[in-house]
């Protein structure tokens, strides 16, 4: 029997979804904007000067610098400056220079730093450990899922909020730098959090694996476990292990006055010696040089897009398995500033978190509302509202700093601000800023004080329920820089 073959209908593929074409730029349209830029005399000495110059060093705003004196009514005395160097720890350094004036003052020390590196090893281990808890949760999520989408991409980075650094020293205690030095993964973590990164999506694909073939809770916990040793061996390579006990002493520097041999008459010394060795576990040392819990300071938020005076948290803002979500009270920065006020008289530094993209500069050390007026230079309107930008995902919280002082004026009013920085001190003015005002209002958007400074009218807001704000929420990522 002779069959006939019949040639294939021709397949006509669908077209993909197209934005209209209503807006299309079009030849007339194009036509209309060239035809409406006529380049002025004023036009060609600014193109002249913005292409053979850098952009902000011509509209930088020298009245302000000009009016930047560098003094302030109240300054909490430290010493030394820290440095994250190239790591995204800021969150981490700007919680333990909140403690360390405190420690240097009790104890009469020429100068002393917290172990940031001995912090950082448990950070990783715990965010590894949520990680993995996250996978195993959301094991039949699409992985298009927003949560899951959220999980695979941030879980392996730096930042983080107070919440966390005040979680791992709670936990984990603390020690001094000398007991976990700095090494070059701990200040260059790109690389580490790479591998790092791909060593826990090969045990997620496990997970998975195992789930999908049958395997319950048990077996799945079991494989998280064995991951953990991993990730365990993988950052003591990185940042050498983290001290169960260690030794530890150092040098006062308060005169004393001392009896001298044999007459009675009173010397003046200069107490340069070594004090006693001591032995300390991270919990002891935590315990006896800092003495108290961090539970109590609260953090303070201002975001005009959402209600003011509402209890809010940032889901998935936690970087330990059962501890709380990032929380707050969203307020006016009226009442925020009294509060950093109250905080700093107290001698008392304030944790807070700022968006660094905005007017300021990293030479100069200064943080001003238009410090760069490229609205003059180019005569445009850049004017954009803090609840705006956060509408835009324009603006959020993206570096953690400490307030260590302030210049009132003689109401009482803030004029500046004085800031501790995580750069060095070949950064800013010898790694301090000064933050005006105004800016304040526009850039900062948390601050942690202790209860003890807030009005309770505020504090009863924590009470109530939190409305949650879902993970990829402007700035809920934590801070990065």
């Amino acid at each position: 029997m002779i069959t006939t073959e019949l040639s294939p209908s021709p397949i006509t593929p669908a077209k993909p979804t197209a934005i209209s074409g209503q807006g299309e730029l079009t030849p007339d349209l194009l036509s209309a904007l060239r035809d409406g830029f006529k380049m002025t005399p004023a036009d060609r000495a600014c193109h002249n000067a913005v292409t053979n110059n850098d952009l902000s060093a011509l509209a930088l705003n020298r009245d302000i610098i000009r009016g930047s004196d560098g003094h302030f009514s109240h300054r909490i005395k430290s010493k030394g400056i820290t440095n994250q160097k190239k790591s995204g720890r800021c969150w981490m350094f700007a919680g333990l220079n909140v403690l360390r004036p405190q420690v240097i003052r009790e104890h009469g020390m020429e100068e002393f730093e917290f172990s940031t590196a001995y912090l950082q090893f448990w950070d990783k281990l715990e965010k590894s450990n949520l990680y993995l808890e996250s996978v195993i949760e959301l094991r039949d999520a699409d992985f298009l899922d927003r949560d899951w989408e959220f999980v695979t991409k941030i879980s392996f980075e730096d930042g983080g909020w107070w919440n966390y650094v005040a979680g791992l020293i709670e936990k984990y205690g603390v020690v001094p730098l000398s007991a976990m030095p700095e090494t070059h993964a701990s200040n260059h973590t790109q690389t580490v959090n790479e591998v790092l990164g791909r060593l826990l999506r090969v045990r997620a694909v496990r997970l998975l694996d195992l789930h999908a073939n049958g395997g319950d809770m048990e077996k799945l916990q079991a494989e998280k476990n064995a991951a953990l040793k991993e990730v365990y061996r993988f950052l003591a390579l990185n940042f050498g292990e983290p001290p169960t006990e260690f030794e530890w002493r150092y040098r006062r520097t308060k005169k004393i006055a001392a009896k001298a041999i044999p007459d009675d008459d009173m010397l003046i010394v200069e107490e340069s010696d070594l004090t006693p060795l001591e032995v300390h576990t991270p919990k002891s040392f935590y315990e006896k040089y800092i003495g108290r819990t961090l539970q109590d300071h609260v953090c303070l938020y201002n975001d005009p897009k959402n209600e003011l005076n509402r209890h809010y948290e940032f889901s998935r803002a936690t970087n330990i398995v059962g501890s709380q979500n990032m929380h707050f009270v969203n307020i006016d920065t009226v009442p925020m500033k009294k509060i950093a006020i109250a905080s700093i008289l107290a001698n008392e530094p304030v944790w807070f978190a700022v968006d660094m993209g905005f007017d300021q500069s990293e030479p100069l050390g200064l943080m001003e509302r238009q410090l760069f007026d490229y609205e003059t230079l180019f005569g445009i309107d850049l004017t954009v509202s803090k609840a705006d930008r956060t509408r835009l995902h324009a603006g959020a919280s993206g570096h953690a700093m400490t307030v260590m002082g302030v210049d009132l004026d003689k109401h009482g009013n803030p004029r500046k601000w004085l800031i501790e920085n995580s750069w060095g001190d070949d950064k800013g003015n010898k790694g301090i800023w000064t933050l005006h005002d105004s800016w304040f209002d526009e850039h900062v958007y948390t601050i942690i004080a202790h209860k003890k400074h807030i009005p309770q009218a505020i504090l009863k807001h924590l009470e109530d329920t939190p409305v949650t704000l879902p993970a990829w929420y402007p700035g809920a990522g934590g801070i990065q820089a």
